[in-house]
């Protein structure tokens, strides 16, 4: 498959050969689904607790008598019946939210994505970035050919521009990924896409994509 390359002023400046795997996966939205799904489980932060009767501090004693005094019986003031008292049915640190999920579906999910940004023209392959210094100012005004408005942008630059992707680290609207520790959530949250040219093969090589293929 054929990708079209841009400068960093969204001029056409050819075109580079990428697998069919690559960007030319058929959408599959029930698989992307599952696979956000499972990101966002499993990257779930428990908190939520409540304290059972035997987690509440207090009520070893029995408050009164068994029998003579007219009120009801109870045994404890840490009964789910007092106030203070235990919770019945709460929630639980213990409780697992965590999915499973096949790695190779996880990965058709990522290029299903990269496909449907590259055929809706959200997705831009650049190169030209070697050029540009690493200033905010200078990386927003070549985003600005990309991003119309107040888009929001993720960015995906080669191992080689650190300098550059901490630029961008200052922009609200833009995130920055590296091209081994992106995912699907990643990839749908922003409405625009700017790959690095030298991050294409870079990515190819983390997902072990040959070039032949």
């Amino acid at each position: 498959m054929k990708v079209t390359i841009y400068n960093s002023e969204k001029n056409k400046v050819g075109e580079m050969s990428v697998p069919d795997k690559f960007f030319a996966v058929q959408w599959n939205a029930d698989l992307v689904h599952q696979a956000v799904v499972a990101h966002e489980a499993n990257a779930r932060n428990i908190v939520a607790h409540a304290k059972t009767r035997a987690e509440v501090r207090g009520g070893g004693k029995k408050p009164w008598k068994q029998k003579g005094t007219g009120r009801a019986r109870h045994g404890s003031i840490r009964s789910p019946l007092w106030i203070g008292g235990g919770v019945t049915h709460g929630p639980l640190k213990e409780k697992v939210y965590a999915r499973a999920i096949n790695k190779k579906m996880v990965q058709k999910a990522i290029f299903s994505v990269f496909a449907k940004k590259y055929a809706q023209k959200q997705l831009f392959v650049v190169e030209g970035f070697n050029g540009l210094s690493a200033k905010t100012k200078t990386i927003k005004d070549a985003l600005k050919n990309f991003v119309q408005g107040r888009e929001s942008a993720c960015v995906i630059f080669s191992k080689g521009h650190k300098d550059l992707a901490r630029a961008v680290k200052n922009m609200p609207k833009a995130r920055v990924m590296a091209p081994h520790s992106f995912n699907v959530v990643d990839l749908l949250t922003p409405k625009k896409v700017i790959v690095d040219k030298d991050a294409v093969s870079e990515i190819m090589a983390h997902y072990t994509i040959a070039k032949s293929e």
